[in-house]
C-alpha cells in the first residue's frame, strides 16, 4: 500500500531523515515510535504529501506521489490520505458536523451528499447528539472522535496520525485506540501512526522504531 524508497530530508544543515526504506501492507496498523528528534513526525508528513523529500520516491496505492505537481498531489491527498492530530485542530467556529464535512466540500461534494455522510460518520462514532455542537462545547475525547470522523469523511485509503492520544486521559486514549482497529476492521483502511505512547504501540500490528533519522527495527 505504502512503498518508501531512499527517502531523505534535511533542514539546512540537520539531516533528519537518512535514507529510509519501508513498506506497510493494505489494512496494516503500524506504529512509528523512537526518542524526540528521531524524525519520526518528518516521515509521516513526507507519507502524508504534506512536505516533499529531498531524494528518494514514496509510492501509495501504485501511484509516486513525489512525481506529482502540486495541484495533483493536493488532490491525490483530498482522495485518498486522511489527518489526525494531537490537537485536533478543529475550527472554532463551525460545528462538529460542519467540521467533519469540510474536507468533502474541499473536493467538491454536494453539500447535503456531505452533510449526510458526515452525520453518518458522526453516528458511528456515537456523537450523533453532539452534531450541532461548536468545539468550545465538546471533551476532549469528543473532539478527537469529530477529527477522526473529519479524516474519514473522503473515504480514505490510508489515515495518518501523529500523536493522536497524546492530550487524552486514559480513559479517551483506550477507547480511541480500540477506535482505530474497528474502523481498520469496518473500513478496511490502513493506518500510520506516530506515537510515544507504549500501549498503543503494542497493540499495533507491527512497531517501527526510529532512532537519527533512520529505521532500527521493524
Amino acid at each position: 500500500m505504502i512503498q518508501l524508497r531512499n527517502i531523505t530530508k534535511s533542514f539546512g544543515q540537520l539531516q533528519v531523515l537518512k535514507g529510509i526504506d519501508l513498506d506497510i501492507t493494505r489494512g496494516e496498523i503500524v506504529s512509528i515510535v523512537g526518542p524526540s528528534g528521531a524524525g519520526k513526525t518528518t516521515l509521516l508528513q513526507i507519507m502524508g504529501t504534506l512536505d516533499v523529500p529531498d531524494s528518494g520516491t514514496v509510492v501509495i496505492d501504485g501511484t509516486d506521489v513525489t512525481r506529482l505537481g502540486q495541484r495533483d498531489m493536493a488532490r491525490f491527498r483530498g482522495q485518498h490520505l486522511g489527518f489526525v492530530f494531537q490537537f485536533h485542530q478543529l475550527l472554532p467556529e463551525f460545528s462538529a458536523v460542519e467540521n467533519v464535512m469540510i474536507p468533502a466540500m474541499i473536493a467538491g461534494q454536494a453539500k447535503r451528499a456531505a452533510h449526510e455522510r458526515a452525520l453518518e460518520l458522526l453516528s458511528y462514532l456515537k456523537l450523533s447528539d453532539r452534531a450541532d455542537h461548536k468545539p468550545n462545547e465538546l471533551s476532549g475525547g469528543e473532539k478527537q472522535r469529530v477529527a477522526v470522523a473529519r479524516a474519514l469523511i473522503n473515504h480514505p485509503d490510508v489515515i495518518l496520525a501523529d500523536e493522536p492520544s497524546g492530550s487524552l486521559d486514559s480513559q479517551n486514549k483506550q477507547e480511541l485506540h480500540q477506535l482505530f482497529f474497528d474502523l481498520r476492521d469496518r473500513f478496511g483502511q490502513t493506518f500510520v501512526v506516530v506515537t510515544h505512547d507504549e500501549q498503543l504501540a503494542s497493540l499495533t500490528d507491527r512497531k517501527i522504531e526510529m532512532r537519527d533519522g533512520m529505521i532500527i527495527n521493524h
